[in-house]
Formats: structure tokens, sequence, C-alpha cells
């Protein structure tokens, strides 16, 4: 067992939960269980809690019934009354009967990764459709473990793993879960309808789409901030929330910003990836996620200072696979450059062709990213001379709007407009062209 320094920390007014972490290590894993168990501590913290110890246990083979060995179970008892811990977190999936099986032997509250994760988006998810989707994860997730839910969510008070839907006792009716479900599930199809209306009318516009899609703290919401601001420093946007931790933002945003030529882009990002995301979650969050279908790029961005880039690699780039998006033109935007010596920095992948290094927090390297993004992007620009009759104003109002403007003249016979134009609209409006 590794100890960490703990004491008692508080946030706002609330001591912080005091957990023992745990990881089973099988001789067919691919990912280094210290890796695994320092992402998972992240996971604690992000959550309200800290680690005040973690414990790794090597087998051949799962234990049915405790996941991990009887023995080894038994010492974390005894460190837990030692430590006086308040939740005791696995690194990995349980099943209701180890739920039960865990915490009727150690005695306190036991959470698996799964539920935390869950936990973490209940606390997040700001709008309505991601309070929703998260709340049908999480019942999901609960409906086949009720017995091992039984003690702990009928608790007073609350903690990591109880936030949610837990406080109503579900576990005593399984319809009433069921009827849950299918309420919300119509709930988030009338807000997909709305989304794919929003959607239809951007893809009408021609405007550039572009995603961002990464792994959790990797910097995308700082990106999206400085984008939006480089070539068009308006001092009216809002910006997306930033903080140094996982899943600091859920939902998704969307902010138009201009290309080099001048152009509008809409560019928006997604709710980062985590190994071993939670099944039910992709399934929960699929509609939102679906967005990176519709983009016509991708920025996949990667914290270039992690030691587990590697893994945040693998595990984005499956997402994206099953998401079947992996044909789009993706730039690799290797972030946080300005936290290590880039040039100690090799990674080759068959799956990365273009690939930058970047710093969105003390904006290096921005201007050749969007240059290399207008490049790659499948819209092809040409300048021309468009004419438009005084009637045609609204058409002229969308060029006005959407492109930067070469330059405008209006003659006795109509608007002449001189600027860059994707050849969609080229096509769209040759009729306008001299």
């Amino acid at each position: 067992m590794n100890k960490k320094d703990g004491g008692m920390l508080k946030k706002e007014t609330n001591i912080k939960e005091k957990t023992i972490i745990v990881g089973l290590e099988l001789d067919k894993d691919d990912i280094d269980i210290e890796d695994s168990l320092d992402e998972l501590e992240e996971l604690v913290k992000a959550a309200g809690g800290t680690v005040e110890a973690r414990i790794v246990q090597r087998k051949d083979a799962i234990n049915s019934a405790l996941f991990i060995g009887k023995g080894k179970a038994e010492e974390i008892k005894t460190y837990s009354e030692e430590l006086n811990i308040d939740s005791v977190v696995f690194d990995d999936e349980l099943s209701g009967a180890q739920l039960r099986n865990l915490e009727e032997l150690i005695g306190k509250k036991i959470i698996d990764r799964t539920s935390l994760i869950l936990d973490i988006f209940a606390e997040r998810a700001t709008s309505k459709e991601g309070k929703l989707q998260v709340k049908l994860a999480q019942l999901k997730y609960r409906l086949p473990r009720l017995v091992g839910f039984r003690d702990y969510l009928s608790r007073e008070g609350g903690g990591i793993g109880t936030r949610g839907p837990g406080e109503q006792k579900l576990e005593t009716d399984r319809r009433h879960i069921l009827r849950e479900v299918n309420n919300i599930e119509k709930q988030i199809k009338e807000t997909e309808s709305n989304r794919d209306i929003q959607r239809k009318q951007r893809l009408d516009s021609n405007i550039p789409i572009i995603g961002l899609v990464g792994y959790t703290n990797s910097g995308k919401s700082t990106l999206l901030n400085k984008l939006t601001r480089l070539y068009d420093n308006e001092v009216d946007l809002k910006d997306v929330y930033v903080k140094d931790m996982l899943f600091a933002t859920l939902d998704t945003s969307l902010r138009k910003a201009k290309l080099p030529n001048g152009q509008n882009y809409l560019i928006t990002d997604t709710v980062g990836f985590v190994s071993k995301l939670p099944t039910n979650l992709i399934e929960a969050f699929k509609g939102t996620l679906e967005e990176t279908r519709y983009a016509d790029l991708l920025l996949h961005v990667v914290d270039v200072s992690n030691e587990d880039l590697d893994i945040q690699i693998k595990t984005t780039l499956d997402i994206l696979k099953s998401l079947d998006v992996l044909d789009k033109p993706i730039i690799t935007v290797f972030n946080k450059m300005d936290k290590v010596d880039i040039t100690d920095i090799f990674y080759e992948d068959n799956l990365i062709e273009d690939k930058i290094f970047i710093s969105a927090k003390e904006e290096k390297n921005l201007l050749k990213l969007m240059e290399l993004v207008e490049e790659k992007l499948p819209f092809k620009y040409k300048e021309v001379t468009l004419k438009f009759p005084y009637d045609k104003h609204n058409i002229l109002n969308y060029f006005m709007e959407n492109y930067n403007i070469i330059d405008l003249e209006h003659k006795s016979d109509g608007s002449y407009l001189k600027l860059t134009i994707n050849e969609i609209d080229m096509e769209k409006y040759s009729e306008y062209i001299i």
C-alpha cells in the first residue's frame, strides 16, 4: 500500500470525503495499473474527495464474489478503520453482488470507477439535456445492481457516489426505475429533435464546422476560447468555463469564429473522454457525441505533457471509431507545449497524419494551426466579385454576416461585393458572380 499525505482539507464549508482507491492488475491488462490509479485519484478529487491511500492486487483472475481476494479485502478493512476512511473506490466496474459483499465485509461505502464518473457528471451537468442524459445513464447502471445499492443509498446524507436519483430509494421499486427510464428517453428524444432542427440550419448555411474532441482536461475549452478571438477580438464574447480538472465542462458549446481568409466557421466541442468511460454514459451522450459526425474537420486535442498520452490518444480514437468518424479530416493538436520540451516528444501512429504542437494557454502556434485547418478543410475558396440587385439584399446580408469583405461598393445598378468564398456558395450563387 502506498500512503498519501492526507489531512482534513475543506471545500468551502464541507470536509472532503476520505477515500482509499483500489486497483486489480491482471496479466492481460494493457494499461499500467499505477497510471490508471493516477487517473482514478484525479477523478476522486474532481468528485470532491481526497485519496488517503492506494492498494493494488495482482491476480490471474477476478474473484466473482469480491472482485479482489478475501485477504486483500480484509486488509482494506483494517486500513479503512486506521485511516478513518469514508469510502473505498475501485478502479473497475463492480457487479451488484460484489458491491454488497465488499460493503458487508469492509463496512464502508463501496464505489466503482463507473459510479464515480457518473457522480461527477451528475454534479457538473448544467443544461436540461445534459442532466437528463446523466440521470438516464445512472438509472441504467443501477438497475442491475439494486441489491448492491440497498444499504448506502438509503442512508442519511450524501457524499461521493450518491448524487442523482439515489435518494429516491429506487432499489425498492424496479418498475419505478423502468418507468423513469422510459420517461427520460422520451424527453431526450424531444431535445434531440430540437437539436436536429438547429443542426439542419447550420448545415444549410454552408459554414464550415470544426469539432473539438479529446481526453478530458486536454485543453479543449481553453483552445475554443482562444480561437474564437484569434481573428475577431470581440469584447462581448462569452468564454467557455475553464478549470484544471477532469470534466470541468460537460455541455456542448458552439461558437462562431473566423478562418485566416476571413470566412466564418463554427467550432463545437464535446464532452471529454476518459479511459474506461462507462458504456451507459457513451450511449446516453450519443446524441451529443454525434455532433462530430456533422463536422467537416476534427481537432483531436492531446495533452502533450501527460505521461499517458498514448493511452489518451488510443481512448479517443477508439471512441471516434465507434462513432464512425475516423474517415473525416483529423488534425492531432498536441497542446500544452509550454510544459514540456517538445524535442523529447516522439509519437507515431498510422492514424495520425496531420499534427501540430501548440500552447492554447500561451497562444503559441495558433496562427499556424488555423492555416493548417484552412488547408485541410474540404471547402475550397476563391476570390470573386459578386453583384447584387437592390432587391436581393437578403442574399447580400448573408455574405456580409458570414464572410470577410474585401471591398463593397454601391452603384446605380446594384451592390458590388469583393470577397473570398467557398466553392459551395460559389456554385449556389454563381449567377451573381461577375
